[in-house]
């Protein structure tokens, strides 16, 4: 399979096409055959695309900012920014995937800083999804166009590709430093490969760990407290695992000569005693982010879903939560052929300092942060929005701004938006202008149960906000809030009543449904658990 066309499937596969009624499906490197081939010259990275492409992948060249996000716009234009990393001294650097430089964003001084590539390719573009720092003051980054791994020395500000080992014809994709290790994962190679860190060599010693389902997708991945991986494998649409990699045993089971260095692959033993492998649930799609929590509870984004699981370990039970819907504003609609909203797409997550599970919603255009005690999902809404990756028509403010991927700095979420030639941070710091609870966590169905939410504004301004609701099963669970809208004075509250309905084939068990309240810039939610019980049916045996 050619790279091109390789690259192609797995922007798809992520997530990252936006077809709606009016739109041109575009992805990087795939000009429609009908396309306007004007190039005009402006001696910037813009001339990467024809004309009639540039604002698409471009951007509008503004930034923008609300209560919670505040936008930085880069000075050069069109470099579609994508992975995205931070240094101990809060520097924070992004990968530049139309230019193949580093940059770096100074948050103190507001100033950018662009490090020219000299061995990047002209006119060359990769996705670069996969970026890290390293604490010999050094940036690595993935690139899946040129089979590479790179790093960037901030000291002497020099870069050196390493060749991602393969036998076919890889996808180097996410990626982590692990000590003198570095971890990528191998997205359509069915492997997940650790590299030595320390080599001199353009071919490093490397463990490849191959893919317990065959021909599968090797997705996002991270570390534990004990250092073992966890990541999944799926076929797109037919399931798959969430795999765990005892990475520490493995290592030190290495033969002598192996683990010593070298140019080529570690011969080790066989990988069956050091993967625990766990199946997915049937609804899962395509779980690409995965992070650990300190608990050791596995959470896992499901970009081709408004869906995120949360996996027990000690169980080996997995828990099944949703977004709120789609707003408008980032799906346009404007022809009227959207029936229903959109999927969310959360697409990468991690766990910040305080133990919340922060994880992007690609096609919602939002920033989500989930307290797994409280289980409470507040969605913050990115600024930026390119209309050409919508159904926007002459609407304003409508589109998203492909966040594809995030950093955590303390209380800050600070991340890329790549069709709209910008970085941002999420100050969650900042509390929303209104909260919600509910009156009672778990609900027991049965004719005539419903939820009750309450909702406050406790500050010095009064809101008038949207009610909003999602199950895990939207066609079997039905929820009818007794108002649509909630209008609240200053310091005031209110409260919304939630009917809710059960199809007779949902089975029996307990079900994630989220209620809340948004405005234009936040959305506040929590979870209630309806708890579905069905009585047995007799089966006429003795």
């Amino acid at each position: 399979m050619k790279k091109r066309t390789k690259s192609i499937l797995a922007f798809a596969f992520l997530g990252g096409i936006m077809a709606t009624s009016g739109v041109v499906i575009a992805i990087p490197g795939m000009i429609p055959a009908d396309s306007d081939m004007t190039f005009t010259d402006t001696g910037t990275p813009a001339d990467n695309y024809p004309d009639t492409q540039r604002l698409q992948f471009c951007g509008p060249g503004t930034a923008g900012s609300n209560a919670y996000i505040t936008e930085f716009h880069i000075p050069t234009p069109c470099t579609q920014p994508l992975a995205i990393t931070s240094d101990p001294g809060g520097g924070i650097w992004f990968m530049q995937t139309n230019t193949g430089n580093v940059a770096r964003f100074d948050p103190a001084s507001g100033s950018f800083s662009e490090y020219e590539n000299p061995a990047w390719p002209a006119g060359g573009r990769s996705q670069v999804w996969g970026m890290d720092y390293s604490p010999d003051n050094s940036i690595w980054y993935s690139d899946e166009a040129h089979d590479s791994v790179w790093k960037f020395s901030i000291d002497d500000e020099n870069y050196r590709r390493f060749n991602f080992p393969s036998d076919g014809d890889p996808f180097p994709q996410r990626l982590a430093v692990d000590g003198s290790r570095v971890i990528v994962n191998d997205f359509l190679g069915n492997k997940l490969t650790v590299m030595d860190a320390s080599s001199d060599s353009r071919n490093s010693q490397y463990i490849s760990v191959p893919s317990p389902v065959e021909q599968s997708v090797t997705a996002g991945f991270a570390q534990d407290s004990e250092s073992n991986v966890w990541y999944t494998n799926w076929l797109p649409g037919r399931g798959g695992v969430l795999v765990k990699f005892d990475l520490p045993r493995y290592s030190a089971d290495l033969p002598g000569a192996a683990a010593a260095g070298g140019d080529a692959e570690a011969e080790g033993p066989d990988l069956d005693g050091y993967l625990d492998i766990s199946m997915l649930p049937e609804t899962v799609t395509a779980v690409n982010g995965v992070a650990v929590d300190g608990s050791g509870r596995v959470w896992l984004a499901d970009t081709a879903s408004s869906s995120f699981y949360g996996f027990d370990p000690a169980s080996r039970s997995f828990t099944r939560y949703v977004t709120s819907p789609v707003h408008e504003a980032a799906y346009g609609n404007q022809t009227g052929m959207v029936l229903s909203a959109p999927l969310s797409r959360p697409y990468w997550a991690d766990v910040d300092d305080a133990g919340r599970v922060v994880f992007n919603e690609h096609a919602a255009n939002r920033i989500g942060i989930f307290d797994p005690l409280s289980e409470k999902l507040t969605e913050y809404v990115v600024p930026s929005k390119n209309p050409l990756w919508a159904d926007c028509g002459d609407a304003d403010g409508c589109g998203i701004a492909q966040v594809f991927d995030f950093t955590l700095v303390g209380d800050e979420v600070w991340f890329t938006e790549w069709a709209a030639n910008n970085i941002g941070v999420l100050d969650t710091s900042v509390e929303p202008a209104f909260d919600v609870d509910l009156v009672a966590r778990d609900v027991v169905y049965g004719l005539g149960s419903f939820a009750m939410l309450r909702v406050t504004a406790p500050g010095p301004e009064p809101a008038v906000l949207e009610v909003v609701s999602n199950s895990p099963a939207p066609g079997s669970i039905l929820l009818f809030p007794d108002v649509e809208e909630v209008s609240l004075p200053a310091g005031g509250s209110g409260e919304v009543r939630f009917g809710i309905y059960v199809a007779d084939f949902l089975p029996s068990g307990e079900y994630k449904v989220l209620v809340g309240a948004q405005d234009p810039e936040v959305s506040v939610s929590q979870f209630f658990t309806l708890i579905v019980d069905r009585p047995q049916q007799d089966d006429g045996g003795p």
